[in-house]
């Protein structure tokens, strides 16, 4: 080929219509690509990590804030779990694996020593991390490959919080350190508009406060000031009910949870006719009950799901609108009808 008839794969691009004769002729290119060099097309190549950076308009700074908002165009769902996993492996920073590698992500590249989590103790050994050329590239790698999707693998965007994303990424291996997601949840608590660790949810709580991201501790008493909850137990019971629900509210696509029942005091209780020991009075620790449907959804379908997804009490309200949502003393498997 001379060189006057030699195509630029550049002019390729800047001409290509999505015509079907143009992506008929790249096809091909593809498949003579593959017979040179069957590991051409890989993402990892070298060419791809140039052309994914040409053109990049943003720069993000190496701060929390920076890695956030990286996190936040790269899709992760958790854009401060990212920024906890930053502030973890590279001590806010300051210190990398690999080039510009914040993660602790393992690949061809540098080589390092590191420490792990092996048999009950830690050990040092020798490995080897990846480099990036930047900070926006190491944060799309990272949730590319652990908050999405990727090959068989189901990334920790499906959990239904950030402290279950957290444990999703230590239960699908990120980390041999047993206290890893202890450690996120805990630079998460310390960053997130402003909550300092310790900021948990107490009786005290207004009632506009989170009990879990999309549920406020107002939708549990009903924002009813008679309805709440008067010790500490009772918080920690709801609180993992309401981890439940969220997980319902991603099921069904992000509809929202509505409560038509939960904390009741015994005067309350007997004056919409309660039995006398519904776990909704709350009167024991890890006794308590949330009567719930999801706006816009076959009431049927979620108690369905319910029954196969939630290990305690459940009561079948489906005829009357409600899931009823609940755990006892031993926290047995029990199922009845309304």
């Amino acid at each position: 080929m001379t060189t006057q008839n030699r195509l630029r794969l550049v002019d390729l691009f800047k001409y290509y219509k999505e015509l079907p004769h143009q992506t008929a002729a790249i096809f091909e290119l593809e498949s003579a690509l593959l017979k040179v060099s069957p590991g051409i097309l890989n993402r990892d190549q070298q060419w791809f990590k140039t052309w994914s950076q040409a053109g990049k308009q943003d720069r993000f700074d190496n701060n929390w804030d920076g890695v956030c908002a990286a996190a936040k165009k790269a899709g992760a769902k958790f854009p401060e779990l990212v920024a906890a996993q930053w502030a973890l492996e590279s001590g806010y920073g300051k210190h990398v694996s690999g080039e510009n590698n914040f993660f602790g992500l393992k690949g061809t590249g540098t080589t390092r020593n590191t420490k792990e989590y092996v048999n009950g103790r830690w050990i040092t050994i020798q490995d080897t991390f990846l480099d990036f050329p930047d900070l926006e590239t190491c944060v799309f790698y990272l949730v590319e490959r652990w908050y999405k999707d990727y090959h068989v693998y189901k990334g920790c965007n499906n959990a239904a919080d950030r402290e279950d994303a957290a444990r999703w990424l230590v239960n699908d291996g990120y980390a041999t350190d047993p206290t890893y997601a202890d450690k996120l949840i805990k630079l998460m608590n310390q960053h997130v508009q402003g909550k300092p660790a310790n900021d948990k949810f107490t009786p005290d709580k207004p009632f506009n406060f989170k009990v879990t991201p999309n549920i406020t501790y107002g939708e549990l008493a009903l924002f009813d000031e008679k309805r709440r909850f008067q010790v500490q137990a009772q918080c920690d019971t709801a609180l993992e009910m309401c981890k439940y629900l969220e997980k319902v509210r991603s099921h069904f696509g992000g509809k929202s949870i509505i409560i038509t029942s939960g904390y009741r005091p015994p005067a309350i209780n007997k004056q919409v006719g309660g039995a006398s020991n519904s776990e909704h009075l709350y009167n024991m620790t890890g006794v308590g009950a949330i009567d719930f449907y999801v706006k816009d959804v076959d009431i049927y379908e979620v108690q369905e799901y319910c029954d196969q997804t939630w290990p305690y009490s459940l009561g079948y309200g489906a005829t009357k609108g409600f899931v009823h949502l609940g755990m006892r003393l031993g926290r047995p498997r029990i199922r009845w009808d309304y």
